[in-house]
């Protein structure tokens, strides 16, 4: 009862945000099962072609001119059930509720992802240029003022450049002599220290902080003295901060991020730690000072790579997986330590048994 009356509700706020909407945005909005097979260049399975639909939804809470998608067989169940009028799924897949049209792509996902963009279109928030006068700019900076955004709050220190596109979110604060690239948008209270480079189309999310002092202390005479740390952080293009994530700086030289890496939220890099291109780095993992990482690099949710190692690419780490040794690319890993995730998967499974396994050798041990 209360998902469907939240439901009636989220029909009548899109309802009421439509109504105040031109006559051509709306027509421009709605897509017919032949315009959406071509936006998400996927085959027609079944279906009406001129039959039109409004909405995106998920299977479970899809109504008749609502577009979903089947992801993952986990969904299964819910796309038998599903009240969608059209649903995206993998190609090989020819039959689905009654009434339901079909269409078939290579990754459902991926093109439930243009549909949503074509409907957000429209009231996705545009790009204005301009300086708030409630920002702090410092009158060396590098910009054009026609061709950047910078919010109220935001402060951005001397000797600091901002490419053409980049939009800088309210709170944010830009080191001396950092170098922001095009198209890039720093989200609300993030922290750039000093020097650190940012490429094109970089995205920091909420709360980030790039460029922190690393984590580096000697202990002489009884005490930890603080060791200098003068390197920076680099920021490939393309790469993808998420909220509250730490990236230290460099003791020296460089801590860089790679071209087209994501890196999820909660997650901590520490100096001088070298990540390869296209690597995922899921929330509250961490890589300890001076490891390396090759190319698309897998680190599930709480994994972790000690110091000083080197994890070869296309390598998968399992959720709160413990690297302590240098791992070689291409395999799966899970476990503390570290180890082919079969193996670790036979002894989680040989573990389990164990208590009945103690029974048997006391009953053995007693017997004799």
């Amino acid at each position: 009862m209360l998902r469907q009356k939240a439901k009636q509700l989220k029909r009548k706020h899109l309802h009421l945000q439509q109504k105040g909407a031109s006559n051509s945005t709306l027509m421009s909005v709605a897509l017919t099962l032949s315009e959406l097979a071509q936006l998400v260049d996927g085959d027609i399975v079944r279906g009406e072609l001129s039959v039109s639909y409004g909405g995106i939804a998920s299977l479970d809470e899809a109504a008749a001119d609502d577009i979903s998608f089947l992801g993952n067989e986990k969904y299964h169940s819910q796309f038998l059930e599903t009240k969608a009028g059209v649903v995206i799924v993998p190609k090989g897949l020819d039959s689905g509720p009654d009434g339901v049209a079909l269409i078939a792509t290579e990754n459902p996902s991926f093109a439930f992802g243009s549909a949503v963009k074509h409907f957000t279109a429209a009231h996705t928030r545009q790009f204005e240029p301009g300086v708030h006068p409630k920002a702090i700019v410092d009158e060396s900076v590098v910009l054009d003022e026609s061709k950047v955004r910078i919010h109220a709050g935001a402060v951005v220190m001397a000797g600091s450049q901002i490419g053409e596109g980049s939009e800088i979110g309210p709170n944010v604060v830009v080191g001396e002599e950092v170098v922001i690239g095009r198209d890039c948008h720093l989200h609300a209270n993030v922290s750039i220290r000093e020097r650190c480079i940012l490429g094109d189309r970089v995205i920091v999310q909420p709360g980030a902080v790039i460029g922190s002092d690393g984590f580096g202390y000697e202990t002489v005479a009884g005490r930890h003295e603080k060791i200098d740390q003068i390197g920076i952080v680099a920021l490939e293009d393309d790469v993808e901060i998420g909220a509250n994530t730490t990236i230290d700086r460099a003791r020296f030289g460089r801590t860089v991020i790679g071209e087209g890496t994501k890196v999820d939220n909660l997650v901590q890099i520490a100096h001088n730690v070298q990540v390869g291109k296209h690597n995922f780095l899921v929330s509250q993992s961490g890589i300890a000072g001076s490891s390396k990482t090759g190319d698309y690099v897998i680190l599930a949710a709480q994994a972790g790579i000690a110091g000083h190692l080197k994890v070869g690419d296309h390598a998968m780490l399992a959720g709160r997986c413990g690297v302590a040794v240098d791992l070689e690319g291409g395999k799966k890993y899970g476990g503390i330590p570290a180890q082919p995730l079969l193996t670790h998967q036979r002894q989680q499974a040989a573990i389990r048994k164990l208590p009945e396994l103690l029974k048997r050798v006391k009953k053995l041990e007693k017997d004799q």
